[in-house]
């Protein structure tokens, strides 16, 4: 009997309760700081811009919180997403590993992001709230909150990265058509924004500045809240149903992980699919290695200093305890838009900085290279962002092949300087079909006539063998 590509739950599966990781910490997370005084950050300093339901997820110590009915009647649109199993990848790289992904890619808008988006949009429509303000990178969560607002009747305007907003206008147009109003950052419309193009006229913009634009617009409307799709606990806590899910797909396919990979901008992605994971390992019960991919371009958690620092770029939001590279930093103008964040979520640079949770960092060029190879061979073409991840896996498929071990060796972690391993590389370029990121240097680019969303990976098993699973958002090409 064929062995399943494809593991699929019931709607009945989906979970009642979102993972509140914080039960499950070491020590308490420190708290954010208000920016004027330096003390923690109290529920009415964040009033104005979150629903108190928020704030107190913000600040929850419960290791369960119940998911209310109308959100997860509107998860059922997409929710429980597929895992599949990547039968042509292993035999592309003829390695002893198995691979698997979660595939977040068939929700509306073509990513996880709308996991937290309809609970926000939710909690703020409870309280009354008229219309939300938020920004976007890549365009996935302003789409999220787009899609969100509609669906629960509420008015949406996105502060879009200008380089994002030039790179990807079907992503505008998908937050447009759902009634968002959409603005490239820097913008002259607000003071922060302003600030920012005398300094610099042609500033690409950023997420960090981005950030200042919608925070400064909820602050000074008192009919509008503030969203943010990433970096807060709440944002992680619910998006840990793709993990969840993913537990009990895999135990379906009879497999448990030996490492968990994720893609890593600010966090909820990453966490979304790895801290159902990491509570394991919290408990001692399993020594799963956890590994955020970032890129070189923005190695956040691999280069940055762990310490207090601003959210946004002009210093507005609260001073966060975070892997950071300066609330200044502005990232080159790479395509994966969804990673161009100066930070990180304070609860993975904890982890991090605990040493449960990994970091490496690889190059734009690899990336793609990975992305190719996986695509070629599972038909699915992976966000910029997501093949940061398919990077990192493929690499520990081909290193298991390689040791002629079928697990990896837990300590001896492969970092981002094995991964650029020169021998590995050729194997990559062969396999997607000879691409020589030196020859052809940024024609292997994709450009303006695509529109990607993101994704994550991980590495799983058990029972002699490595298992990679892999959580892909769609991509979609111009007709």
């Amino acid at each position: 009997m064929a062995e399943l590509t494809k593991y699929l739950l019931d709607e009945s599966e989906i979970p009642k309760q979102w993972y509140n990781i914080a039960a499950d910490l070491p020590e308490p997370p420190k708290p954010p700081l208000h920016p004027a005084t330096g003390e923690p950050v109290g529920p009415e300093d964040l009033a104005p811009l979150f629903p108190m339901a928020l704030i107190q997820q913000e600040v929850a110590t419960e290791r369960w919180i119940e998911i209310p009915e109308p959100v997860r009647e509107a998860y059922r649109l997409w929710r429980p997403t597929p895992l599949y199993r990547a039968h042509r990848l292993e035999a592309a790289l003829q390695t002893p590993a198995h691979i698997y992904y979660k595939y977040e890619g068939v929700s509306p808008t073509g990513s996880h992001k709308p996991n937290t988006a309809i609970a926000q949009a939710y909690y703020n429509k409870l309280e009354g709230v008229q219309r939300l303000t938020t920004e976007t990178g890549a365009g996935q969560w302003g789409s999220a909150l787009s899609f969100s607002c509609n669906y629960f009747g509420l008015e949406c305007k996105v502060y879009m990265v200008k380089v994002s907003y030039q790179q990807k206008p079907y992503r505008r147009v998908m937050m447009q058509t759902w009634g968002a109003t959409v603005i490239p950052s820097p913008s002259d419309q607000t003071n922060a924004g302003r600030q920012i193009l005398q300094q610099d006229p042609d500033s690409p913009g950023s997420l960090g500045i981005a950030i200042s634009e919608a925070v400064e617009e909820a602050a000074t409307h008192p009919e509008a809240k503030y969203s943010l799709g990433s970096v807060l606990n709440h944002v992680l806590l619910h998006q840990t149903v793709i993990g969840l899910e993913a537990e009990l797909q895999m135990e379906m396919a009879g497999e448990t992980p030996d490492v968990v990979i994720g893609c890593f901008g600010g966090g909820s992605n990453f966490a979304g699919l790895a801290f159902p994971f990491v509570r394991h390992k919290l408990q001692g019960r399993r020594q799963t290695r956890i590994v955020a991919v970032e890129p070189t371009a923005c190695p956040t958690l691999t280069r940055g200093k762990y310490a207090y620092d601003f959210g946004d770029t002009v210093g507005m939001t609260p001073l966060m305890p975070m892997h950071t590279l300066g609330h200044t930093f502005v990232p080159g103008r790479i395509h994966a838009g969804g990673l161009r964040y100066h930070g990180a979520a304070p609860l993975v640079s904890l982890l991090v900085n605990q040493g449960v949770i990994e970091a490496e960092a690889y190059s734009q060029v690899e990336c793609f290279e990975a992305g190719v190879l996986f695509a070629r061979a599972e038909g699915i073409i992976p966000a910029p962002e997501s093949t940061h991840a398919v990077k990192s896996a493929i690499v520990h498929a081909l290193r298991c092949k390689e040791s002629g071990k079928a697990r990896g060796d837990p300590l001896q972690p492969f970092r981002s300087r094995a991964l650029r391993h020169e021998r590995l590389r050729r194997v990559l370029r062969r396999k997607a079909g000879g691409l020589d990121a030196e020859r052809r240097g940024a024609r292997a680019e994709p450009r303006g006539d695509l529109w990607f969303s993101a994704g994550e990976l991980a590495v799983l098993g058990r029972g002699g063998f490595p298992f990679l699973l892999c959580r892909l958002r769609q991509e979609r090409l111009r007709g």
